[in-house]
């Protein structure tokens, strides 16, 4: 998974790339986590407690949710999340499936953990 932080100097607001398959996650990063350390802390202290147990962990923001398993991370829009969850979803067009790929990324703890040492460097 590759990535890029950027600040606007003008501005001063943050921007995210990733690598194609990994976009929810610099979506989640800006929107809902932003230059919150505290909240970043959290959740880093809850990745090193889910080492030692194996069950899900949520964190449910406004537009994007974060899923903690023992090893694997999901990250995914809430609209997303409510859409799947309706009882149309065989109806949904297929036109729609690039949009669904950005909003909605799977990756190893390990590699979530090293992407939020490095925001958190970054905003610091």
């Amino acid at each position: 998974m590759d990535f890029e932080f950027k600040k606007n100097t003008l501005d001063g607001s943050y921007r995210v790339v990733f690598s194609s398959g990994h976009e929810a996650i610099g979506h989640w990063l800006i929107e809902e986590i932003g230059t919150d350390t505290a909240k970043l802390d959290r959740i880093l202290q809850q990745i090193g407690a889910q080492r030692n147990i194996n069950q899900e962990w949520r964190l449910l923001g406004q537009d994007w949710s974060l899923f903690l398993e023992q090893n694997e991370v999901h990250i995914s829009s809430n609209h997303l999340l409510s859409h799947e969850a309706s009882t149309y979803e065989e109806e949904r067009e297929d036109d729609l499936s690039a949009y669904d790929e950005e909003s909605e990324s799977w990756c190893g703890i390990e590699d979530f953990e090293q992407v939020l040492h490095s925001w958190r460097a970054f905003v610091a």
